[in-house]
């Protein structure tokens, strides 16, 4: 492999590493986010809980979805149906490939970060690409929504029933919407960060 190519496999494994901390940072935040969005959008009323109860809920489905060791799903105070659990269980192999992911590059990253160079505008392209996304959920946040897990989900469990699987009522549109802005706001600093940082050392 000559030493563009590896340059190049560095710098995609750079921005796989952002992409995926950014998703992490996300899944940590969205704690601070459903703790919000219960009194803003009046969660308790709506299923006749107490934000404690809530919150305990909420934490049992993060801890199932980004601990390794959690193999069963199961919330004290909502029930699952079977195409529900299979639906948190699909999700929960994409929080372990993104965790997987996020440390391989990383160690990849910051091991050659002294004998590799990178290409920074990719960088820039990345983010530019990541904009135009960012405009689309804008523009109609529902279709967006659906083509987003049509593609990582190759079946229908992520429709919920909420008299199945009644965690869905407290998990409004405007919760999945401030994860998402996080992520893309994080991200795309992030790519910037890194375009700019690379253009001054080259200079």
């Amino acid at each position: 492999m000559s030493s563009t190519q590896k340059d190049t496999v560095y710098t995609i494994a750079s921005i796989l590493f952002l992409f995926t901390l950014s998703i992490t940072l996300a899944i940590v935040v969205s704690f601070a986010f459903f703790r919000y969005d219960i009194g803003a959008y009046y969660l308790s009323d709506e299923v006749h809980l107490t934000s404690q109860q809530l919150m305990h809920n909420y934490n049992q489905m993060l801890n199932y979805l980004v601990n390794p060791f959690a193999h069963n799903f199961k919330l004290d105070n909502f029930p699952s149906s079977a195409s529900g659990i299979r639906h948190f269980s699909d999700c929960k192999n994409l929080f372990m490939l993104n965790f997987i992911v996020m440390i391989f590059t990383g160690i990849y990253y910051f091991v050659q970060r002294k004998v590799r160079a990178v290409f920074p505008k990719v960088y820039l392209y990345t983010a530019g690409v990541f904009i135009i996304l960012a405009i689309l959920m804008t523009v109609n946040f529902d279709g967006f929504f659906v083509m987003f897990h049509e593609i990582l989900f190759r079946n229908s469990d992520w429709l919920f029933d909420p008299n199945l699987d009644p965690i869905i009522n407290v998990l409004p549109e405007e919760f999945f919407t401030q994860c998402l802005v996080f992520f893309f706001v994080l991200f795309e600093g992030l790519l910037l960060y890194k375009y700019w940082q690379t253009k001054r050392a080259r200079t």
